[in-house]
């Protein structure tokens, strides 16, 4: 017997190496952060596709891990203590992986609370108004002749943009010198807004040369690159 078999989602998504972190995910803009984290700091971890089209977020199995059907979720054999640990929102996740592997958040406290500040401008602004974007603009939203709630979160998606901008002259990543969770939080949303969603023009990305900058840098880092693509789809 494991420390996994009291969770019902491994009847549905069976651990090969129990022994190691697992990751229940989609290479979506949130789903990316934890892979690309894992990947950073080395921890062991055993990745499972969870299938929108297939509606596996709404299987009961996945449900018993986390109530609110969203990727990704985790569950850490080897929690705090030795005492298995299940969580799920992305946030919440980096900042543990964080603090378990001992990277990507500083030491100093006032650095680290700062680190958060900025993990909390992705989750409240840069997530929610990114998708809102991407909806109105790629998907069923575009064929609205009302184009006002477009406009809105054109704008504000702007207004956002322009903040992280602004916070990046004469910086490296979002906290200076060192790389954290705010910047594996904040790029993959950045990254999708100008590609995924192809709303570059219709924001002004161009008129964004600081985050153009970092978001490069970010997507160079070898990590970056595999965790962009875990769990591999089918």
């Amino acid at each position: 017997m494991t420390a996994l078999d009291s969770f019902p989602i491994t009847k549905k998504w069976p651990a090969r190496h129990p022994d190691r972190l697992q990751l229940y995910s989609l290479p979506t803009p949130n789903g990316v952060k934890v892979s690309i984290a894992l990947e950073e700091t080395g921890l062991p971890y055993e990745p499972h596709l969870v299938r929108f089209d297939t509606n596996d977020q709404l299987s009961p199995e996945f449900l018993s891990l986390n109530p609110n059907n969203k990727i990704p979720a985790i569950i850490d054999p080897q929690g705090p203590e030795g005492t298995p640990l299940a969580l799920w929102e992305s946030g919440a996740i980096l900042v543990y992986l964080a603090s378990k592997s001992g990277q990507l958040l500083p030491r100093d406290t006032g650095a680290r609370y700062e680190t958060l500040q900025w993990l909390m401008f992705q989750m409240g602004g840069i997530g929610p108004m990114f998708g809102q974007l991407g909806f109105f603009h790629k998907f069923a939203g575009k064929d609205f002749e009302d184009k006002r709630p477009r406009d809105r979160y054109v704008n504000e998606s702007k207004r956002l943009l322009a903040v992280l901008d602004q916070h990046l002259k004469g910086k490296r990543w979002i906290m200076g010198e060192q790389y954290t969770i705010a910047d594996i939080a904040t790029f993959p949303w950045v990254r999708n807004l100008v590609g995924f969603y192809g709303a570059g023009e219709i924001v002004g990305f161009q008129d964004f040369p600081e985050v153009q900058r970092v978001l490069e840098a970010f997507v160079a880092r070898p990590a970056v690159q595999r965790g962009l693509h875990i769990p591999a789809r089918d």
